[in-house]
This record gives C-alpha cells, structure tokens and sequence, in this order.
C-alpha cells in the first residue's frame, strides 16, 4: 500500500494501462507534453511517445469520432473531454455511435473506449466547468457510467474501464483530485465495475450516495455516531447499471435510507434509486426517503457555490428526520 491522491491514482492507472498494452492509447486536449489541465497524464508522453499519448484540435465531436474509429483497428483509445460540461459537443459519438455499435454489428464489433472526465464543484471553476452531468448519460442504454470516491477505486476502477469492451464513461470529481488522499494498492490490479461497496458500516439508517457525495455522506456519518445514531454509507461506485443488490441489502438491514447525491435535485441519479428502491423494496422501509441534493438551477458562479452545494449539515438533518419519523 502506498498513500496516493486521487489525481495520483488516475495517473498511475494510465500508466499502468500503456505498460500492459500497446494498444491502449490516450488523447485530448492539452493531455501531452502539457499533462492535461489538472495533469492527470503528467509525463505519459515522454514515457510512452507522440504516438500513444497526444493532443488533438479542441473539438470534442472530433475526439469521440476518432475514438470510435481507433477501436476498428483493435486499439483501446481512452479520451479526454477536458470538462463534462462540454460533453454536448460529443453526444452524438457516444449516445449514437459507441453506445449502439456492439448492437448495430450483432456482437462482430466491440467499442472498448474510456471517456475520462472531470466534474463537480468546490473548486469555484468558470461556467461549464462544474457541472453534474451524469445522469444523463446514465440513462442511455449501453453506455457504462463510472464515478469513483475515493483514489484506491478510482485506480482500480479505471484499470477494469481500460479493460472492458464496452464503452465507459469515468467521471472524476475535480475536488476531490488533490483534496483526497488515500492508501492505494501498489501494482496493477482491477476493481470490479458494477459493485457498489459499503464504506461504512451501520445499523440504523442507510446513506446511498456516489462519486463526490460520498465524503459529504462519511461526514455525517461520523457526525451520527456521536448522536447515538449509527448510518451505514452505500458507494455506488457505478452509477450505470446501479447494483440493485447492494442496494437492497443494505435497505433491508436498515429499514431507512437517505439518497445523496452532488448534482441538482432534477439531475444525478437520485430519482432513479429512490424509484429502484420504492419498486422493490418498498416493504422493507420504516420510514419515506430522504433525499439531498443541489437546487434546481443552472450552476451557480463561483462567488455562490459554497451557499449552492449540499453539506455534510443538510445530510444529517434528513438523517435525523428520517430516523425520528412516526
């Protein structure tokens, strides 16, 4: 084990993805001799050459076309949307195009592209910049949507997105790159997709939350066993499809869950758990769900994003109105 960012984490997966295969290859904007705009490929190309880790024009429909291209000659292209906000100029080469190629080819063609991306707040960037957009892309069928938590998932969880032969969307939370440090297996190693893992253990009540809501949910959870009141946290770790087992377990130990999630109310995939765990699950509930998230607004500037985002605060009171219903 060794203590690694989760920036640092991303990067040595990469690494370790050009090490194993010659084919894998990554491009973006600014991604080269540059690093990329938060230098998650800091020094992958001096490592691996022009020819594996390179630039490309800042037209992001022309980043997912080449991709889908790459993958016709057995390369595993992992691309760079420099922001998830700008992701609308490549929706066509993901919900169009790598998301329906292993159908559209009756299984003859596989489509083994990573799209890393950053999002989130708490870094005050410029519009576009911050935005949650995973839910969105959550719900076209055939695209993988992954948004690890912490740096020892993000390295693991990227390595199995390298690995897999169907399309995966990786989402990383800009926050927590530099703000979360964690030990980290050393070496390649792959963590399954498609597994939610308890982070916390608890009897009482259930917190269910991803990507950068999970240290918001571990917060108050801390918070709670002070107060007598002991929550378990859920990290989806995949978000698309949801581990619906998961899921269930930890409702029907609970009997009370409070979803979380960073993004708007009208956003994320807090809807989605929420109706997942009315539909199935509803008999092993005690109390109705809870729910946090940010209003329903576009995203606030910066001088307003500390009064916008959901807080640790915000959770443990829905905790406690939740636990405390009659």
């Amino acid at each position: 084990m060794a203590v690694k960012s989760y920036i640092d984490a991303v990067r040595e997966a990469m690494d370790l993805a050009l090490e194993k295969d010659n084919n894998v290859l990554i491009f973006g904007e600014d991604v080269g001799k540059n690093g990329g705009v938060f230098r998650a490929t800091d020094g992958l190309q001096a490592k691996y050459g022009e020819d594996r880790v390179f630039n490309t024009p800042l037209a992001e429909s022309g980043i997912g076309g080449l991709a889908i291209g790459l993958t016709t000659q057995d390369y595993r292209p992992i691309m760079e949307i420099q922001f998830f906000g700008f992701v609308f100029e490549v929706m066509d080469s993901i919900a169009g195009q790598m998301a329906r190629n292993r159908y559209r080819f009756n299984g003859t063609r596989h489509m083994p592209i990573v799209v890393r991306s950053p999002y989130g707040g708490g870094t005050k960037t410029p519009e576009m910049h911050a935005d949650n957009l995973e839910g969105m892309v959550a719900q076209i069928p055939g695209i993988r949507v992954v948004m690890p938590a912490n740096p020892a998932d993000a390295k693991g969880l990227l390595l199995s997105a390298v690995e897999s032969n169907d399309p995966v969307v990786f989402l990383e939370n800009i926050h927590l790159y530099r703000s979360m440090k964690g030990d980290v297996p050393q070496g390649y190693y792959t963590t399954p997709l498609d597994k939610a893992a308890v982070v916390h253990e608890g009897t009482d009540v259930s917190i269910i939350s991803y990507g950068g809501g999970v240290p918001v949910a571990l917060k108050a959870a801390e918070e709670l066993d002070k107060n007598g009141i002991s929550a378990e946290v859920l990290d989806l770790r995949t978000v698309s499809p949801l581990d619906i087992q998961a899921i269930g377990d930890t409702v029907t130990k609970t009997g009370r869950v409070v979803v979380v999630q960073e993004a708007q109310r009208i956003a994320g995939i807090g809807a989605s758990i929420m109706s997942e765990i009315s539909e199935r699950f509803i008999l092993s509930l005690k109390a109705p769900i809870g729910r946090i998230a940010a209003p329903d607004s576009v995203y606030p500037f910066g001088q307003a994003e500390n009064d916008w985002m959901i807080k640790s605060d915000d959770v443990v009171a829905k905790v406690m109105e939740v636990v405390n219903y009659d």
